[in-house]
């Protein structure tokens, strides 16, 4: 028992060997080399924390658009996902005027301001499993439940250690209930490295990050995020694109493994503890999203997962390619097109060229629709997004390779179903629920819907978003649906009049269902009229919770997304 003495806190643990307790009795404490520090408290996250996507991003201090006095929203370490290595930058805090207006509110606690804006490495103080410890460079805060760590030099050398199986033996020794703070992180036991050992980590370690940065980078949901992963490789067949990003996903993921298990074994020999560990990671530990492996866990078949990643893939792509339709992306520009705010300066990008390639939709209203009613609906303008990147030659086989691919998880296969039917299917009924999960509960589209009949559904892109966009939505999209509606009934009532059998009841059928489209679609119409002479603007620093819930009942799932019911006005 005195050997348990020797180390800090004395947690209770039987099963070291006596080798792991002199780890600590004959080494410095990582908090005696490194300065472990707990983030800011803002007593209100609602009012100052947003997800990045739903504020205007020329606002950011990331973005090129501003500058560092005239930004107002910045980059916090919050936690997150488990993740190694670098990745979780999903939040932005109201940092303006060097952070005035929340340095004066009275619940928030302003810790360690002197390492803002410092390069460190970040960790989640709560998780649900193992230990993860990201890279963070030098442009952001960091928060309560994203504390960080700060080293004078050979920050890498740190990472690799905190990431490794060595300090997994520690933490579980110190932090058995997973609650990671940074009084126990901070008695890890630090072995002072030789130069060359020290080179040799950091040589690992810069590999790791960049393989884990371009993982994280590659999906919309970063910031940095330059063009979807089937676009990079010039091809003719969309299914080409995909194997051959599938197959630099597997190679990124062999790559992390070989280097993360050389970077066990590196500190299980600088610890001497080669009889008590091995070094070894599996491919399904290596913690990138492009890794179906760990993305889906251990519990699913190889091949299911491979299925779901491919599906995954298409949902993504599908996504991407809406993001084109609204002028957020391009093919002609990398990265974030537009994502200022109401409309603001989009007129401007459309005549500098900035959509020659796929021109952007010109009002931001997407017809989401179970049939074909409007020429420029998603569906149609998917078609289009198709031939212009693959080329004509081959659309028809890649269209159906996208509908195969989602029904391998996204939807189910459904017999003689056309292969743009099939992608119809799959935008009509479940892409905003996967968009919703996408940004978390924080949609950049958003979803007018009529009701349960679908009369008429569309998505509105956030960003563009501006006070006579219920207006054109009414006068360019609903009004002539209505009429399109009716002419269809009219047609349908005159048909059934010479109609018998199997077949009238067939035609009834048909016009029932348009009738209950119709009413529900007028009833639609009185209340986006009264929304749209209202004029609502919307500020994007309130976030989507507080913009979502402006406008009644026109949106879908309001209360998933600002937690009530929708207030009618």
């Amino acid at each position: 028992s005195d050997d348990f003495q020797k180390i800090p806190g004395t947690p209770i643990a039987y099963w070291v060997s006596n080798h792991f307790i002199e780890s600590f009795n004959n080494n410095k404490k990582l908090s005696e080399i490194i300065y472990v520090k707990k983030g800011i408290c803002t007593g209100n996250n609602e009012k100052f924390i947003r997800q990045w996507h739903e504020v205007s991003f020329t606002k950011s201090s990331v973005s090129s658009c501003s500058t560092s006095a005239s930004a107002k929203w910045y980059p916090v370490t919050k936690g997150g996902d488990f993740r190694r290595w670098y990745g979780n930058k999903d939040y932005f805090i109201n940092w303006e005027n060097n952070g005035s207006e929340l340095k004066k509110s009275n619940n928030s606690i302003i810790r360690n301001p002197s390492f803002y804006f410092k390069k460190g490495l970040t960790w989640n103080d709560i998780s649900s499993g193992q230990f993860a410890m990201r890279w963070q460079d030098e442009k952001g805060l960091f928060e309560g439940k994203g504390p960080m760590a700060f080293c004078s030099k050979n920050t890498e050398y740190f990472l690799g250690l905190m990431n490794s199986k060595v300090s997994e033996k520690f933490l579980d020794f110190l932090c058995p209930t997973l609650n990671f703070n940074i009084g126990d992180i901070s008695k890890i036991p630090i072995i002072e490295p030789t130069e060359s050992q020290c080179e040799n980590v950091i040589n690992i370690v810069q590999k790791i990050i960049s393989i884990s940065k371009k993982d994280w980078d590659s999906y919309e949901t970063s910031w940095n995020f330059k063009i979807n992963s089937l676009l990079k490789n010039q091809t003719s067949q969309i299914k080409d694109g995909y194997q051959s990003f599938f197959s630099e996903c597997q190679q990124d993921a062999l790559s992390m493994a070989e280097l993360e298990s050389s970077n066990n074994n590196n500190f299980i020999h600088y610890y001497g503890l080669e009889n008590e560990l091995k070094g070894d990671v599996k491919v399904n530990e290596v913690s990138l999203s492009s890794n179906p492996f760990f993305r889906y866990g251990k519990d699913l078949l190889p091949e299911i997962q491979n299925y779901r990643f491919q599906s995954d893939t298409f949902t993504e792509f599908l996504s991407y390619t809406i993001g084109c339709m609204m002028g957020r992306y391009s093919l002609d520009r990398e990265g974030l097109v537009y994502a200022h705010e109401g409309n603001k300066g989009f007129a401007e990008l459309v005549s500098e060229g900035a959509y020659k390639t796929f021109p952007a939709d010109n009002d931001g209203i997407l017809p989401l629709m179970d049939d074909e009613w409007f020429d420029d609906d998603v569906t149609s303008r998917v078609k289009e997004f198709v031939r212009t990147v693959w080329g004509e030659e081959h659309l028809q086989e890649n269209l159906e390779f996208i509908a195969e691919s989602l029904c391998l998880y996204a939807i189910k296969p459904k017999k003689g179903e056309s292969a743009l039917d099939t992608i119809r299917r799959y935008l009509s009924t479940q892409f905003w629920k996967d968009h919703m999960k996408m940004y978390k509960k924080r949609p950049i589209y958003w979803l007018f819907s009529s009701g349960k009949e679908k009369a008429f559904e569309c998505l509105v892109y956030l960003h563009r978003y501006h006070d006579a966009t219920l207006a054109r939505m009414r006068t360019e999209y609903v009004v002539p649906l209505l009429a399109r509606y009716q002419a269809n009934i009219d047609r349908l009532n005159e048909q059934v009049d010479g109609a018998s059998g199997g077949e009238a009841t067939r035609i009834k059928r048909e016009r029932d269902n348009l009738s209950k489209k119709f009413n529900e679609l007028r009833s639609f119409d009185d209340r986006l009229r009264h929304y749209a002479d209202m004029r609502i603007s919307i500020d994007l620093d309130d976030g989507v919770k507080v913009n979502y819930g402006k406008f009644g009942d026109l949106l879908a799932d309001v209360k998933a997304i600002t937690g009530n019911a929708p207030e009618i006005i």
